[in-house]
């Protein structure tokens, strides 16, 4: 008779989890700086004129959810973490992000 071990292998979800959450902030980043473009806060340039002013508003949000994936992603890629938590944070930050960049919200700060 022999004795078999059993073995449980922990893979690390954190570069996963890093990447949902990035996703997350960089919703919100394109939502606040349309938001905040919209209320002249922020003046953000055009980047090139036939697209006009969302060329900006689009880089400046992807150069803020570069840094936020390469940031979360090295402080948790061998890390395992529990899911539910980032998972919510994403769909908040998504959800307000999609609230900031909704025009008659606009209005009120304009």
């Amino acid at each position: 008779m022999s004795t078999h071990e059993t073995r449980t292998v922990v893979i690390p979800n954190g570069a996963a989890l890093a990447a949902f959450v990035a996703a997350g902030i960089g919703a919100f980043a394109m939502g606040l700086v349309s938001l905040l473009n919209a209320a002249g806060m922020l003046p953000v340039p055009t980047l090139y004129a036939p697209a006009g002013g969302v060329t900006g508003r689009t880089t400046l949000a992807v150069l803020i959810w570069l840094i936020a994936w390469a940031v979360l992603h090295s402080r948790w890629k061998d890390r395992d973490m529990e899911s539910g938590r980032a998972h919510t944070v994403t769909i908040v930050l998504t959800l307000l992000g999609i609230l900031f960049a909704f025009p008659p919200l606009w209005a009120l700060f304009g």
